[in-house]
Order: structure tokens, then sequence, then C-alpha cells
């Protein structure tokens, strides 16, 4: 598949995982927003800066899908992107891993947890947590980056909380 087509198929696939994290949050009485940088108005909103800091003003929660819009860039990019435009205190990366390793913790018993780092040493030592371009943007805005293990339980509430889980990137 043509790597552009390849990146939309993949920007519809977060509006539905969007959609389905607005229900859950909704079924537990949390009001919730999906925007999407492509256009699907029966669906969610557009993506609106101003339409987005509202909705948090007022107390909602808003859920970011279809990446930026444009192929060759990740959702983790896009997190970034967003976190800067909305003034976000923290970009959260719920993975499957319960933090940043040296290296693959699933291929290397020996792999080495940091519970923290620096973004310029996952830029120069290529730690590979998210893509380089997402790294620099949250360095250049002073986002500091959780990274955590979304399926281990109650793990979405500490974060949440500020409780100390996972590796901090700053």
């Amino acid at each position: 598949m043509d790597r552009a087509t390849a990146d939309y198929v993949g920007m519809l696939a977060t509006v539905m995982n969007a959609i389905s994290l607005q229900d859950g949050l909704e079924r537990v009485g949390v009001p919730t927003r999906v925007q999407t940088a492509i256009e699907m108005q029966e669906i969610a909103e557009p993506y609106i800066r101003r339409r987005a800091m509202r909705h948090l003003e007022k107390g909602r929660v808003v859920v970011f899908g279809g990446g930026c819009g444009n192929p060759f860039f990740t959702t983790d990019t896009t997190a970034a992107l967003r976190a800067a435009e909305i003034n976000a205190e923290v970009v959260m990366k719920a993975t499957k891993v319960d933090g940043v390793y040296d290296r693959d913790p699933n291929q290397f018993k020996d792999a080495k947890k940091y519970s923290s780092l620096r973004y310029q040493q996952v830029l120069s030592d290529e730690i590979a947590v998210m893509d380089s371009t997402a790294i620099a943007l949250c360095k250049d805005n002073n986002i500091p980056i959780m990274v955590f293990d979304i399926f281990k339980k109650g793990n979405i509430s500490k974060a949440v909380a500020g409780e100390p889980i996972g590796s901090l990137i700053s």
C-alpha cells in the first residue's frame, strides 16, 4: 500500500479509537468531545484550537483523533503538537510496557528501565519511545512526557493524579 494511503487508513483508525474512548468516558459520567483533523461532521467536531480550549475550560475531556490530517506525521507527533497548542502540562503515552528502556524489554531480559531521562538523551541515544519530531516538539515547548503501562489496572488514574509511575522524559 502507498505510504500516504496507509497513513490515512491509520488516521481513520484513530478516529474509531477516539469515538470508543468518548463512549467509555461518557458512560461513567465524564463529558467528552471528539475533535478530528479530518472533517467528519456526523461523528466528531473538526479540530479548532479555540473550541478545544473552550471545552477544556468547561471541564470537558477533549479527545483528538485523525492525527494532524496529513500523511507522514505520526500520532506521537500530533499528540505533541496538540499538547503545545492547548498548553497541556504533560503528554501521557500509555503503552504496553511500564516505561522507557534502553532497549526492548520484550527481547532483552537485561534491558535497563529509566525512571527519568532528559529529552536530549532520548534524541541523542535514539531511544525508541516516540519519534524524534514528537520529542523535539515537547522539548521545545517544555512539555514533560509520562510513559506508562496502560494494561496495569489503576495506572491511568495514577497518571492523571500525577503519581510517579513509568518513566518521565523532561
